[in-house]
């Protein structure tokens, strides 16, 4: 009984308290004055949380330094955390446990259609704030393994990432073009750094990373092994894209982890995405601050950020706050 009256007189007292609110009185405003539709209603937050990806990838480094210069830029204390990547990204910003996430282009579009990884639960809860650079899609294996082609994983132990992960699914579409599935290898869901250890101990034999390049997991590796990348033949990267069209014909560059020549692949593009609900100002700062400071990035993938570009290839709504930017700056 006491417990229902302390219930009680609570409920009450919150009622009043938000009556009190209600009608103008003392606070801070949880309005957004630049507001639009999909823009946000909700107060610019004193702090923001950004989930990139594992230690070893290519998005942790670069949110540590886009978490930096939004904190500079905006007054807003912003921390780059780490995480499994884009779709478990995708789910902490739907759950509200994360506001801004590093995902692939890819993964974003399956989880607005409610497709692969999140089957049967659409996300119409976040929007983009722009793309970034190109995910490399990246088959390691070391000298040694007599792994020369997509055909030669036949039968191998290989790793694919955490199931329904962006690398699972661009492993599975790359594995199904080559006309096999992941019943033809012995797959194991492994992350990056997993990856790079077990590829370095011999007890796998390749591993499917998307991720740009250089990637932190294959350098770590290249310093005790000779480093391959598998290629993907331009037959069957035109057959990919055509089939799945986020996908674009990319290059894994000679001298990249002491590979002697260029090696064809594919990417899919790396981009951040928010809440739909931080304000239109708020997000507008952001975009400003990471596309107009990218000189402070200090990643070879900085160079690929650019407000020209950032709109290419995004498969989902754009947040009010970045659309009303590169309005701006590329009218």
């Amino acid at each position: 009984m006491v417990k229902k009256k302390s219930s009680l007189f609570a409920t009450i007292a919150l009622a009043g308290s938000l009556l009190l609110a209600g009608c103008g009185g003392g606070g801070e405003s949880t309005s957004n004055s630049g507001g639009s539709e999909g823009g946000g209603e909700s107060a610019n937050p004193e702090f923001l949380s950004m989930v990139t990806g594992g230690t070893t990838g290519t998005y942790y480094p670069l949110g540590g330094a886009m978490a930096q210069i939004i904190t500079d830029e905006t007054g807003v204390k912003t921390t780059a955390e780490s995480s499994q990547a884009s779709a478990a990204n995708m789910t902490a910003l739907a759950d509200g446990n994360a506001q801004i996430a590093f995902v692939q282009t890819d993964t974003a579009f399956y989880a607005s259609e409610g497709t692969n990884m999140f089957e049967g639960e659409v996300i119409d809860t976040v929007s983009a704030i722009g793309a970034l650079y190109p995910e490399t899609i990246q088959l390691v294996t070391t000298e040694g393994k007599g792994i020369t082609s997509f055909e030669d994983l036949a039968g191998k132990s290989v790793s694919v990432g955490a199931p329904g992960s962006g690398t699972y699914i661009n492993a599975e579409q790359l594995l199904e073009i080559h006309g096999m599935t992941m019943d033809d290898i012995k797959a194991q869901n492994l992350d990056f750094a997993e990856s790079q250890e077990s590829l370095q101990a011999g007890q796998i034999d390749a591993a499917f990373i998307t991720a740009g390049t250089p990637t932190g997991a294959v350098e770590s590796l290249s310093a005790t092994s000779d480093v391959a990348i598998v290629p993907v033949a331009k037959d069957k990267a035109d057959a990919l894209i055509e089939k799945y069209p986020y996908y674009a014909h990319d290059t894994v560059p000679a001298d990249t982890y002491g590979i002697p020549e260029d090696v064809a692949t594919v990417s899919v593009l790396a981009m951040l995405v928010a809440q739909n609900d931080l304000s239109e100002d708020l997000v507008y700062d952001i975009t400003k601050a990471i596309y107009e400071n990218t000189d402070k990035i200090q990643h070879a993938k900085a160079a690929f950020i650019k407000s020209e570009t950032a709109l290419e290839g995004i498969g989902i709504p754009v947040h009010p706050g970045a659309q009303k930017y590169f309005d701006e700056v590329n009218q």
